[in-house]
């Protein structure tokens, strides 16, 4: 079985193209979750299988995302970036993509070798002043999801970010991640601001259950958040993560978000055979 390992900013991922493999869908959360696992498999934050896309819809193809622990994600920003290099390299898409996910139609678009920019499913089911203590410190925050049904997000205010550790700041992370008002889970995106239109973010991730280098999605809800209170240009806004910069740029109309792009580098790490002797169905030679 085929694979590539590709990252976007840092966000890792292995894709596969089950097209022809047709692996079946109540095995794929398993073999997610097997190959995800960092030293004992190939190692990534997510999982994303290429399947033929719905009848009737315009996409090149369909994309499913899972988290490394098995679950399926509505979609993935920087997983969307990857994906679309792909589909350029292996002939799926020309220099412009359309992809199929779970959260709606996403258009992706090489602007060189490794620089690929996505357009986003608009925000949806926004909450904003919503308020929240933890150990003394009162946090407000901003939910949003990125697409319908859409990716969960909390945007989470944090000054003092550049100065604190992961190990400082994955208690707060924890505290909001397990909070039972999010009844689908939800991502935590803490930020601090640089400059105009510049920020510094760190994103602990669901599914993932730590910190990540980098999220395309959790980047898009924050520039929203920071578009809707009138605190940014919406206008190439930059964002440096552990794992590199991303830009965001959206449309603003009356109170209302659109035209949400994401933009950023990817890195095709390599292809390789996937040979793994924890899946059972692949030692047997049976994908089935």
């Amino acid at each position: 079985m085929e694979f590539w390992k590709m990252n976007g900013a840092g966000n890792d991922f292995i894709i596969i193209d089950n097209r022809n493999l047709q692996i079946s869908a109540e095995k794929i959360p398993e073999l997610a979750e097997i190959l995800c696992h960092r030293r004992f498999s190939i190692g990534a934050d997510g999982f994303m299988v290429i399947e033929n896309p719905s009848v009737g819809t315009e996409a090149d193809f369909k994309m499913l995302f899972f988290n490394a622990d098995g679950s399926l994600g509505a979609m993935c920003g920087n997983g969307a970036r990857c994906i679309s290099r792909y589909a350029y390299e292996t002939g799926l898409s020309g220099i412009n993509q359309h992809i199929e996910t779970t959260a709606g139609l996403v258009l992706g678009e090489r602007l060189d070798k490794t620089t690929y920019r996505v357009r986003l499913n608009n925000p949806t089911n926004i909450r904003q002043k919503l308020t929240f203590e933890y150990e003394g410190k009162t946090y407000d925050c901003t939910y949003m999801e990125i697409g319908d049904p859409g990716v969960p997000h909390l945007v989470v205010p944090l000054p003092e970010l550049p100065e604190l550790s992961d190990d400082e700041l994955r208690p707060i992370a924890l505290h909001f991640r397990n909070l039972s008002m999010f009844d689908k889970g939800v991502n935590i995106n803490f930020y601090s601001k640089v400059d105009n239109d510049y920020y510094f973010e760190k994103t602990f991730e669901k599914g993932v259950e730590d910190f990540t280098y980098a999220c395309g999605t959790g980047t898009a809800s924050l520039v929203t958040t920071l578009a809707l209170n009138g605190e940014t240009s919406g206008k190439s806004v930059k964002v440096d993560m552990a794992g590199g910069q991303l830009l965001i740029q959206l449309k603003l109309d009356e109170g209302r978000v659109s035209n949400l792009y994401l933009t950023g580098p990817t890195n095709k790490v390599c292809v390789g055979e996937i040979t793994d002797d924890n899946i059972a169905f692949l030692q047997n030679n049976v994908i089935k």
